[in-house]
C-alpha cells in the first residue's frame, strides 16, 4: 500500500487502537457460535459445499423477505448475485426471490427470534429437489446488540437490519447507506459459504485472530469492521464488497475436495 505521508494500514492501525477501547466489538459471529444446532437447519457454513458445487442441487434460490419500506437496494441485489455466480456453481441459474413481508417485531432482534421469524416465513425448504434456498429478512429495529447491521444464524438464514445501517453511514455520507448494505449483505452470504474457517482450516493465514471468522484483510469483504455500526470510523471511501483471494482460493479448495470441510448438511 502506498501514500504520500501514511499508509492506509498505519492510519487503520491508528484508528483502531483509539477505537477499540470503547466501540463494541460484538458482531454476527458472537451469535454464530450460539446458533450453530437447530435439526435440519445446521451450523452457519453447513451448506457450504450444497452451494459451491452442482452434484445434486443444480438451481439456487435466494429469498428476501422485507418489511414495507425495507426494501433491499436494487444494487445490493444484483451484486449479491454477481458474487454467487462467481463462486457456486449452479448450471440452471441462481434467482432472487423478493417478497414485502409484514413482521409482528419491529423493534428488538436477536439469533433465536431471527432464527424462528425466518424459518415460519420461508417459502420452502433449504433442500428441495435440485434446489438450494437461502433466506434473508430484513426487518424493521434493530438487533439486540445495535452496533450489529447483519447477523448469520444457521446453515441458510440470514437478516439484515436497516435501521442500524442506516444509521452507520458515514461522515458526507460517505460510505452511504447503500454501500454499507452492499457490503454487509455479501459478508453475512460469505459466511454462510463458510468463511472465514468455519467449517474447515485455511492454508493461508488471513483469519483474524481478535475477530474469529473474520479475514484480517481490510481489502477482503469478510474484514471484521464490515458488519459493525462502527464501520464508518475504519473506512470514510469505497467500502469492500468482493472476496480476496485467499477467500476464493478457500472456497475453490472446499469445493475440489483439497480442503477438508466439517459440519455440512450435505456431501457429494
Amino acid at each position: 500500500m502506498d501514500g504520500k505521508t501514511m499508509s492506509k494500514q498505519s492510519l487503520l492501525g491508528i484508528l483502531l487502537a483509539s477505537l477499540l477501547v470503547t466501540v463494541p466489538l460484538a458482531g454476527c459471529f458472537d451469535e454464530i457460535s450460539d446458533a450453530i444446532n437447530g435439526e435440519s437447519w445446521g451450523k452457519v457454513g453447513g451448506l457450504t459445499l450444497a452451494c459451491l458445487r452442482s452434484d445434486t442441487y443444480s438451481k439456487m434460490v435466494v429469498e428476501i423477505d422485507y418489511a414495507p419500506g425495507y426494501a433491499p437496494e436494487s444494487s445490493t441485489v444484483s451484486l449479491l448475485k454477481q458474487r454467487l455466480e462467481q463462486v457456486c456453481d449452479k448450471p440452471n441459474g441462481i434467482s432472487m426471490d423478493l417478497n414485502e413481508y409484514t413482521f409482528s417485531e419491529t423493534s428488538s432482534w436477536n439469533a433465536d427470534l431471527v432464527r424462528s421469524v425466518a424459518h415460519d416465513t420461508m417459502d420452502d425448504s433449504p433442500l428441495s429437489g435440485s434446489t438450494l434456498r437461502w433466506h434473508v429478512i430484513m426487518p424493521q429495529g434493530s438487533y439486540s446488540d445495535d452496533s450489529v447491521l447483519g447477523v448469520a444464524v444457521d446453515a441458510s438464514t440470514i437478516a439484515l437490519f436497516g435501521d442500524s445501517i442506516d444509521d452507520a453511514n458515514g461522515l458526507f455520507n460517505r460510505p452511504s447507506s447503500e454501500e454499507v448494505e452492499n457490503s454487509v449483505m455479501i459478508h453475512e452470504f460469505g459466511h454462510l459459504l463458510g468463511l472465514v474457517n468455519l467449517v474447515y482450516t485455511s492454508p493461508a493465514d488471513h483469519e483474524d485472530a481478535d475477530h474469529p471468522g473474520h479475514s484480517n484483510n481490510d481489502d477482503s469483504v469478510m474484514y471484521w469492521a464490515v458488519e459493525s455500526q462502527s464501520l464508518g470510523a475504519f473506512f470514510s471511501g469505497d467500502l469492500p464488497s468482493e472476496f480476496d483471494e485467499d477467500d476464493l482460493a478457500d472456497m475453490e479448495g472446499m469445493k475440489s475436495g483439497d480442503i477438508p470441510t466439517s459440519d455440512q448438511l450435505w456431501r457429494p
